[in-house]
This record gives structure tokens, sequence and C-alpha cells, in this order.
């Protein structure tokens, strides 16, 4: 019998699968998900439109399972951050009020859905079933989410018979004035998000309830009245402010199989919990748990344990007593060691050890037979036990962050890895061992001291992703242009100077990164990735395009910042597909006016290059979305011509950091803009016009206060009040009046103003430019200069002003 055969519980439904639909969802912390791009998780808040009985006809995906490799492949260029509108999960539908829910949806914390029988059902009979059963559901179910509630809907209740209600986003307190007859019937309830500081005592009347969420609120403590339930199946009270689990009565809950508790404040677990003699799933992450509590190891149909986010120091012995557990989840504690009793879990399929403090793991491993996820990122590690090799089970193996030097020789025994990071340890090299992953998809070495990679790893045939920034790399390896699945290659910060023949080859490339090398040219053999969507060649000495750059027809992404371009390359001007372009961080003076070419350009980024005036030829780009020409570094532009509302689909803009002293008075005209950076400019009024730029959310304008008060006080006052004024703030005798007679120094207020910016500098590490202001002011007043104060508390009602 097969693994997966094995794995299927009654009704078709596999072992994992079962777990989901109970409805516990984990949340992942930032650094798993960095670390497990892969892994298909949920984010907690996510809500998903879907019907339930459709996951029962489909494989069950693994914690190790690949996700759509379409996500990871998005990447923005580095003048724009990702908008979180882009991956906003899809939203419930909102029903009238009183209305019946005419969609079943998934949530952060259960499955809102009738539990199918655990008869298969037949093909041929699936699509009547399907709609027999949302009928039924329609039929029990009551969606009044984010109603603006303050009561108990019991009118409703006592006019329809109902099984689902949610109740989530309201203010409701009480269960007051229901008839215990009319709640009978509930069998969920959510009340997410209401404010709740405990939970309704009336909750003791609902007794056929099997799933209660309460999380998202303000709840202190288990009421006994909710121990007398003993048709709970599934309890989320995640998100409130329990300190203490009831130290009696958890017994009562006999049928309980999920508990999430997680972000409360819990500091112990009582021997109570261990009455759970059904409970599978067990959430207690990001609690302030220190001890992990013998009570948690006498639960005998544990599956799943979250522990992330806790004080945990150590693992008790009798630990070994959790024989069914499969996961295991403890990131971000503080472990030092792992107790062998550990090793004795043998259904153990996904350990998740991250942010601890380990130094070592016992060869013992080599027991986990089942394991499919390890992940010891960010520990004290300095070598992996060769027994790993035992673990042949495992798909997923994350060891970044550590100190580790090499990898055990018979790591190419792991015939089912398929993920493989390594990231900032201390490598040296790459063993030729890694070639005999033959399953391997993502290997990633980045931050190691790596010279080479062995040509062996074109033997990998089923890598797509591969990841060594920041190593040592002198020659491009060639071993990867003959994978033929490969399609995502980043080389950042390496010492590559010449692309071979060979990566044209590379035909099903979609993305390159070989940012921060030293390249000299842009190689023609580029030009035959004529698939590639993305490529990152900044931070190079590349100062010419050569012409069959037009062949990489399907080039959505360029990034050639910091290079040595003195003129804009019109061979650019050939891609047609670009989307986005960063060209910032050259010596561009002017801009080629077959830039127009760019018909679908949406981001261009002209940041810190040399243009003397503002280059109108990108006024004739109106598919533009995003403009950056800030010169942080480089030549100041003085104005904005009237013609850049030509871009009527624009919505960033940023022209900070220049000598800009006026907005156009047609800026109305931008009317699709966002966003507007002018921030560090000398603009003093704002056109009539901008009162029309109706979408507009983000206005920075702020300029840069500290340097104009010195300028105001260098410009205003007197020798003698200077030195005073030295005394007064401890400047350093650099600073001195003596320098400042003598006549071959600069003039007055050019000296006392690079005194005010070296006493900048000298206190900056310790006090904010705030700080030094309100320092400056006080010095001030302690001479009596109060003329120059004026003019500085002038200057603070102006810059307030402006803001508004």
């Amino acid at each position: 019998m097969s693994e997966g055969e094995n794995n299927l519980e009654p009704g078709g439904v596999s072992r994992f699968e079962s777990m989901e639909e109970p409805g516990f969802i984990e949340e992942t912390s930032e650094s798993l998900d960095e670390s497990f791009p892969y892994l298909g998780r949920r984010e907690s808040n996510q809500i998903y439109e879907e019907n339930p009985l459709k996951g029962l006809e489909q494989p069950t995906a693994s914690s190790s399972s690949l996700l759509n490799r379409d996500e990871e492949k998005k990447k923005t260029i580095p003048f724009s951050d990702t908008s979180i509108d882009d991956v906003t999960p899809l939203s419930k539908p909102e029903s009238p009020q009183g209305s019946v829910s005419s969609e079943m949806v998934e949530t952060e914390d259960y499955v809102q859905a009738i539990f199918p029988s655990e008869d298969k059902v037949s093909p041929q009979a699936s699509e009547e079933s399907e709609e027999e059963l949302d009928s039924e559901e329609d039929n029990f179910t009551v969606n009044l989410e984010a109603k603006d509630l303050q009561e108990f809907p019991v009118d409703l209740l006592r006019v329809q018979y109902v099984k689902y209600l949610y109740l989530d986003k309201n203010q409701i307190k009480t269960f007051q004035g229901a008839d215990p007859g009319d709640l009978l019937g509930l069998e969920i309830l959510s009340l997410q998000e209401n404010g709740l500081p405990s939970i309704p005592l009336e909750i003791q009347l609902l007794h056929n309830l099997r799933i209660l969420n309460a999380s998202y609120n303000q709840i202190s403590y288990i009421p006994k009245e909710l121990l007398q339930l003993g048709n709970m199946r599934q309890l989320f009270l995640n998100s409130n402010c329990i300190e203490d689990l009831p130290s009696s009565g958890l017994e009562n809950l006999e049928n309980l199989e999920t508990l999430s508790l997680g972000k409360n404040k819990l500091t112990h677990i009582p021997e109570s919990l261990s009455s759970l003699k059904n409970l599978q799933i067990l959430n207690l992450e990001y609690n302030q748990l220190s001890i992990f509590s013998k009570s948690l190891c006498f639960l005998p149909k544990l599956i799943s344990l979250n522990l992330t986010g806790n004080m945990i120091g150590s693992l008790p012995k009798e630990v070994r007593e959790l024989k069914n557990l499969e996961q295991l989840l403890m990131d971000h504690n503080k472990l030092t060691f792992l107790s062998v009793e550990i090793f004795q879990l043998p259904k153990i399929k996904e350990l998740q050890l991250a942010d601890n403090m380990l130094e070592a793991i016992s060869p013992k491993i080599e027991n986990f037979r089942e394991l499919r996820l390890l992940n010891l990122d960010k520990n004290l590690l300095t070598n992996i036990p060769k027994k790993i090799s035992h673990c042949v089970m495992l798909e997923c193996l994350s060891l970044s962050d550590n100190n580790i030097e090499e990898l055990p020789r018979k790591i190419h025994r792991l015939k089912n890895l398929r993920l493989l990071h390594v990231n900032r340890n201390k490598m040296i090299k790459m063993a030729e061992e890694i070639s005999h992953l033959s399953n391997i998809d993502s290997l990633e070495f980045s931050g190691n001291q790596i010279t080479h990679v062995p040509i062996e790893i074109k033997n990998c045939r089923k890598i797509t992703r591969v990841e060594l920034n920041y190593n040592n790399i002198m020659y491009f390896p060639v071993g990867l242009c003959a994978l033929p699945s490969l399609d995502y290659l980043s080389f950042n910060g390496n010492y590559i100077s010449e692309i071979p023949m060979d990566i044209s080859f590379s035909k099903q490339l979609l993305h390159l990164e070989l940012n921060r090398n030293k390249l000299p040219i842009f190689s023609e053999y580029l030009c035959s990735l004529t698939n590639l969507e993305y490529l990152d060649l900044g931070r190079n000495q590349i100062k010419t395009i050569p012409p069959c750059i037009s062949a990489m027809v399907s080039l959505h992404v360029l990034i050639l910042a910091g290079n040595k371009f003195a003129i804009f390359p019109k061979e650019l001007c050939a891609l047609k597909n670009l989307q986005i372009l960063d060209i910032s961080e050259n010596q561009l003076q002017k801009i080629t006016s077959e830039i127009s070419k760019l018909k679908g350009i949406q981001k261009l980024n002209l940041s810190s290059n040399q243009f003397i005036h503002f280059p109108l030829e990108v006024c004739q780009l109106p598919t533009l979305e995003e403009l950056n020409i800030s010169q942080t570094s480089g030549k100041k532009l003085t104005r904005i011509p009237e013609d850049l509302c030509n871009m009527t689909q624009l919505k960033t803009l940023d022209i900070s950091n220049n000598a800009i002293k006026e907005i156009p008075r047609n800026i109305g005209e931008l009317s699709s803009l966002v966003s507007l950076l002018a921030y560090n400019n000398q603009i003093s009024t704002l056109p009539p016009s901008f009162l029309s730029l109706k979408v507009l959310q983000h206005l920075d304008i702020r300029e840069k206060i500290l340097e104009k008060i010195f300028n105001i006080v260098a410009n205003n006052i007197s020798e003698i009040n200077f030195e005073f004024l030295q005394q007064k703030l401890n400047m350093t005798s650099s600073e001195s009046s003596s320098s400042a007679r003598n006549t071959t120094t600069p003039l007055l207020h050019e000296r006392i103003y690079q005194a005010f910016v070296k006493w900048k500098a000298d206190q900056n590490v310790l006090l904010t430019a705030t700080a030094l202001r309100d320092k400056l002011v006080r010095g001030l007043n302690m001479i009596g200069a109060y003329d120059i104060m004026d003019k500085i508390t002038a200057l603070n009602l102006y810059t307030s002003a402006i803001k508004l």
C-alpha cells in the first residue's frame, strides 16, 4: 500500500486535509516565509471563496508542496515598493442584513460548511450532491458580518432556523433576550472582532454548538459556562487577553479536537489540559510560556502542536509520549538543545525550530523516517549530523543563518529533497554530492564564501531556482546553463566579469539577476534569452547596449542602475514589451526622443543622473504610472515643465532632492496622481489647481529644516555672539574665533555654517535632528539672540503650513 493510501481517512480525505477541515489555519512567521517560499500556508486573516466539497475531489498538498511559481517571480525594482493591494485575498461577500448568505467561505479559523458524510461521492452524482448541499447550507446560514449590530439578532432566530451564524465585526456583548429554544439549533457561531470583554454567559444555552470563534476580542478568561458544551469540536480564542486556563472543567469538553489560543498572555499550562483526550490540534503561539508543560505530553491524539513565539528553553523527557504528533512548530523560542526523547516521535513530519539557540542536533535525528520538512534557520549550528541522510522522506531542509561550514557528504541520499536553503553560513564550497539530488527544485547558498559551482550541478535536471548571491564567484557556472528547467537565477554581489556563450542555451530562463558584479559590457549572449522577463544588471560597469537586445521580446523589467551610461541607450527603445526600466545612478544628461517607442512602459527611474534640465522626452510616455527623477546625487533640477501633465496615467511622481521652486500651474491635470514626493526642494507655494488632485493620498514636501536654521543663524549672528554660542553648545575648538579672524578663511557666514555642519556630525550619533534644533534654540535663548529666534519661529510656522 502506498503512502498516499495510508494517509487516507474515511471519505477519501487525507490526514493532512482532515487536519485542515476543522479549520486550524496557522500564522506563519516572516522568517519562515522567507525560508520556505513554496509552503502552501495561508495567512490567518485570509478569506477564501470556495465550495468546501471541492477540496475532497483534489489531491491534498503536504506542507512541503510547491506553490504556484508565478507568485515567486513577481519582483519590483528598488524604487517601487510592492503594494499590499497586489496580494489582497478574496473578501467575503456581504449579505443584506438579516438575509441568508449566498456562498460558503472558508475563514481564518474554521470551515463554514456542512460537514459531508463519510461516504465517497461518485463522479456521476457529485454535481447534484453539491447543489443539494449548497441549497441546504443557504437555508441554515446567516452572515451578519460588519452590520454595526449592538445586540444579538434574537428576532431573526425566532423566524428562521439557523445552524451557522456569523456575527464578526459588530459590537455584540451579550445574548440577552434570546429564547433558549431558538439557540438550540446553532452549531457554528463566530463573534470575531466584537470588542467582547468576556464570553457571554448565555453561551451555556448553545448545547449543540460545535464550533465557536471568538478571536480578536478582549476576553480575559474562559468561563465555566463554556466548559459545559460537551459537543464542542473546535474552539478559537486567538488574539485575546487570556492569562490563565481553567484548572478544572476542561474534561467536560470531551469531544474537542481543535483548540486555538494563539496571541494571548498565557504564562503556564495547567495539568487539566491533559484531560482533552480527543484533542488533535493545539495552537499556543505567541504567548508568554517559558516552560514546555508536561501536560502537553499526555494528549494521546495530538497531531499538531504550535508553540511558536514563546520563551521555552527546553523540552521535557515526557515529550516522547506524543506518539501521534506529526507537526511541531517551535520557531522563535529559546531552545539551547533538544532532548533526545524528541527523536522518539515516530510520526513527526514537520519540525520548525527557526530562531532558537541550538548549537547541535543529535545523530538520533535518523529516527525521523517520516520527516518531510525541517527548518533550523537562525540558530548557532556549526554542522549537521551525518545521520540526517537517514531521513529519506525529507523534502524541505532550511539551514540559513547558522555557522555551518560544510554539509554531510551523504546528503545525496536524500532523494526526495526538493528545497535546500543554506543562506548566510560559512560555506566555502558547494559539495559535488549535491549534484546527486535528482529531485532538487530550489537551491539557495547566498551569503557564503563559495568560489565556484561544480560542473556536476548539471545533473540536477529538475532545478527551477538557484540563488548564489553575495559569494566569491568569479566565473559564471556553465553547469547551470545545461539545466532544462531552470527559470530563476540570481548571482548578485559576486565578481563575475564575463557571460559565457553557454547561457544562450538557457532559453527557458525567465528571471536573471547579476547586480553588483564586474561586468564591463552588456553581453550579446544575453540577447539570446528570448523568454527572459526580468533582468537585473545594476551596479556593474556597462556603458553601452548591443542592438541585438531587440530580440529580448519577453523582457518586462530591466534594471541598469549604477552603471557607466553617459548617454541614454537608444537600443532600449526597441523593447516594445518593457514595463519597468531603472537606469538611475548613471551619468545621463539627455534622453533620446526615441523613448516614445516604449509603448508599454509603466515605471521609469531616472534618479541621481546629471540632467541639466528636466528631460521633456519623458512627457511623451502616456502609459507611464511611476516616475522617479529624485536627485540625491548629481545635478539639481530647478523647474518642472508643464508638459509633465501629458502623462495622465501617472500615479507616483518623485521629484525630491532637487532645487525646484514651484510646482507646475497645471499640476491638477494629473488626474490619476496618488503620491507626490517633493521633499528637500525650495517650494514655497502650491498652485490652485493642486486642489483638483482628487485621488492624491500622499504628499511630502518636507525640507531640511535644520540646515535652513543653520543658514538663518549663520547669516544673522555676530562674530562675538557666535563665540558665546559655541561655549553654550560645547563646540570643538576647531570652530574657534581665532580661526575665524584669519583673512585667508571664507566669509564669516560660510565658516559659521560649516561649524554647525561639523557640530551636527559630532552630535548626530546621540541626538536626532529635532533634539539638535531644540538644543540650538536653547543656546540662542541663553545668549539673548531673540531676533534670530523669531526668524526660526517663522520658519517653523511656514513649514507647518506647507505640510497642511
